[in-house]
């Protein structure tokens, strides 16, 4: 039931669907947000402000997106953004406060779709292209997505998604490349270059952001049209001192709220450029530094590593000033011969799909190995003990946090366990040391990270056990040098099965095939039985040391 305190505390809203609304956390359930410095007026566009309002400002001829072997500028981005609105409008049908699902690989299309969906009104939620059906219907499901935007080269998975959906109506297909050749674009072909975006509140619901838990149930994050301006408004104008003449490139899915920020917010909120590479590995990054002279990295150490060995080879990435680092924890030796190669630092950080984006980090001028630094600021952080007091100095404890953006699930009892007393408990553990400084010591949750994507072990689990081989399955996080950590699966062989290299083949390649690849366990163990406690409790702990 709505909760009709939050009337008195959020301002005007254009969303005629109130869903999101209407399914945001009781007020008493919500952390303390420091808004003092994030001023916005009460209706707010964040997709006019990241297009339109840039033109306006007088650089509609810079570059805003290179992609696909495209450069857009500012005009053009503001320009294919409104036909693209006015066909979403009017002949979608879609209303201010609907939730429309976007699947593509990074790129310029996906950009524009996301940023005409805002100035729609709609509240958006990007998806990974690596999802299948079935992830696909459990975010359909919890967000009650009618409509979804798809690359044409990815519609099957989607086609499926829908076909059982009791929600999703509408699949229309835009094309990721630079050809404009599907159905979307050839609405949008015949539309004005204006267009009246919907005049949303600055408190309406703009993104909806995924995360899973170690459930494997989705959480729905829900960030606000001023949010997406505080992180560029925060951390990217303090940290990053983002300016026009920044060139952004980075690896994490624009799916992922990291990327998202660092490849399409940050850069267009300050008109600066934003390359976008579908594939993102390293050698790709390193082939776009050195075309187009990219100044800011995103990406996780896993690609630096590969840097510093292309470096060695002959790379230049001399334009790059800064490299920001994310997803997994950073190891003092890549940090360190990052410094010695480079002479910059590495700017370690931590974020979180709840916060939206970065909220602790190292400073160009404020830096240490092995540390992720200082809050951000606006930004408070301590580290707690079990019951929710701060911890002395030097403690491991519970990360928690405070600033101008906080956690609000989509109609979740998990809201009560994020957020206590006012602060958001981010699931980290970390000490501060007498300084100030934080320093990362653990998950607190058996999520494995593995080169910066998130994996629930109960998921892969589910998978595993649908293979006519596996009896039983555990699954755990192990160490991996390249990786930070690879899945590990401990499986029980089915009777008439037995183990060997084809057994462990087909069970990846099935893995791969029921949930999104990179989730497969790189590393499977067949053991005659798994540990167990009394009650039948799996003990993965046990696993994990072994």
């Amino acid at each position: 039931m709505k909760d009709q305190s939050l009337d008195h505390v959020l301002g005007p809203t254009a969303h005629t669907d109130t869903f999101t609304r209407d399914n945001l956390p009781p007020l008493s359930q919500w952390p303390d947000l420091l808004l003092d410095g994030f001023d916005y007026p009460e209706r707010l566009n964040a997709g006019v402000e990241l297009t339109d309002r840039i033109v306006e400002m007088g650089m509609g001829d810079r570059t805003a997106l290179i992609g696909n072997g495209r450069r857009r500028t500012y005009k053009e981005l503001s320009d294919w953004t409104n036909r693209l609105a006015h066909a979403m409008v009017e002949d979608l049908g879609i209303k201010p406060g609907n939730r429309v699902l976007i699947r593509s690989a990074n790129n310029p299309a996906m950009v524009a779709c996301w940023l005409a969906a805002m100035k729609a009104g709609a509240v958006v939620v990007n998806t990974m292209p690596l999802l299948r059906a079935g992830e696909l219907s459990k975010t359909v499901d919890k967000a009650e997505i009618e409509f979804a935007l798809c690359d044409t080269r990815l519609m099957d998975e989607m086609v499926k998604c829908a076909k059982t959906s009791e929600y999703l109506k509408k699949v229309v297909g835009f094309d990721g490349t630079s050809n404009h050749d599907a159905e979307l674009d050839r609405l949008a072909l015949e539309k004005p270059v204006q267009f009246d975006a919907v005049d949303t509140g600055r408190d309406d619901v703009a993104l909806l952001g995924f995360t899973s838990g170690t459930t494997g149930a989705p959480k729905a994050t829900m960030h606000f049209h001023r949010d997406i301006l505080i992180i560029a408004d925060g951390y990217a104008k303090e940290v990053l001192n983002v300016t026009p003449e920044d060139v952004f490139v980075g690896s994490p899915p624009l799916a992922f709220t990291f990327g998202l920020g660092g490849l399409a917010v940050f850069p267009l909120r300050f008109g600066a450029a934003a390359t976008l590479l579908e594939n993102a590995s390293p050698p790709n990054m390193i082939e776009i530094i050195e075309k187009y002279r990219a100044t800011v990295s995103f990406t996780a150490p896993t690609a630096y590593r590969v840097m510093l060995r292309a470096m060695d080879e002959g790379a230049d990435l001399s334009s790059l000033r800064a490299a920001v680092s994310a997803g997994e924890t950073l190891p003092a030796p890549v940090y360190d011969e990052w410094m010695e190669k480079t002479g910059k630092p590495m700017l370690d950080g931590i974020g979180a799909t709840e916060m939206l984006h970065i909220f602790i980090t190292n400073r160009f001028d404020d830096h240490r190995p092995a540390c992720t630094g200082k809050p951000v600021g606006g930004y408070e952080a301590m580290v707690i003990g079990e019951d929710g007091l701060e911890l002395p100095r030097g403690e491991v404890g519970r990360l928690a946090v405070r600033g101008p953006t906080g956690c609000r699930y989509l109609a979740d009892d998990r809201q009560q366990g994020y957020v206590m007393d006012g602060w958001n408990v981010t699931g980290d553990a970390f000490t501060m040391d007498e300084d100030g400084y934080l320093h990362f010591a653990a998950r607190n949750d058996d999520m494995i990270i593995s080169s910066g994507y998130n994996i629930a072990g109960p998921e892969v689990e589910a998978a595993l056990l649908s293979h006519a081989a596996v009896a039983e399955c555990a699954v755990v996080g192990k160490p991996d040098a390249e990786r930070g950590s690879i899945v590990e699966a401990f499986v029980v062989l089915a009777d008439g099965h037995e183990g060997g290299p084809d057994t462990v083949k087909a069970i990846q390649e099935h893995v791969k095939a029921t949930i999104a690849p990179y989730k497969y366990p790189r590393s499977v163990q067949f053991v005659d039985e798994l540990p167990k406690t009394e009650s039948g409790k799996i003990q993965r702990f046990r696993l994990k040391d072994d």
